[in-house]
């Protein structure tokens, strides 16, 4: 039996690769060693979603745990709007749509969908500034290249992840203590 690939695995494969590895290391550490303020920050935003407080209307669905066989993939949505039928992916602040975003959300589409829920739309809602983007649902080519990702991250080894060279990305990254 194949094990379920975390969908937040995804987005830090895209961020890159070796960040799935660094994370496990710190898993046994208390967050607040090696989570930088937009981490804290990020986590501390989400807390209304995990403890279940984003809304009473029973129109909203939230921290629920979804899961693909298909693609072998588990994790928890945002937000699921029953009667717009559309996932609320929620983040501290989006300055720009990410690739690890995007293929976040389509993850959640994917879950979802194998699971009997109807989805029309994809948001991605920034909370510092309240601002909602709406993305389109995936195409077959984009379904392609997720799919090609998952398989990527599936057959991920530590001793094959290339130390990226970029340094914009490796200044914001919280391993980078690790990494270089």
């Amino acid at each position: 039996m194949e094990s379920y690939i975390p969908i937040t695995h995804l987005n830090d494969y895209i961020f890159c690769p070796r960040s799935i590895y660094l994370h496990a290391i710190y898993s046994g550490f208390k967050q607040n060693l090696y989570h930088r303020a937009a981490q804290t920050i990020g986590k501390i935003k989400h807390e209304n979603i995990e403890e279940g407080a984003y809304s009473t209307a029973k129109r909203y669905l939230h921290g629920m745990s979804v899961y693909s066989e298909k693609y072998c993939l588990m994790g928890k949505i945002d937000v699921y709007d029953i009667e717009e039928e559309a996932i609320i992916e929620r983040k501290n602040k989006v300055n720009k749509i990410y690739d690890g975003y995007r293929c976040q959300l389509y993850a959640h589409y994917f879950c979802l969908t194998e699971m009997g829920y109807p989805v029309k739309k994809l948001f991605l809602h920034s909370l510092s500034d309240n601002k909602r983007y709406s993305l389109a649902l995936p195409s077959s080519e984009e379904q392609k290249e997720f799919e090609a990702l998952v398989q990527k991250v599936a057959h991920a080894r530590a001793e094959e992840m290339p130390i990226l060279e970029n340094k914009a990305k490796c200044a914001a990254c919280i391993y980078k203590p690790l990494c270089h």
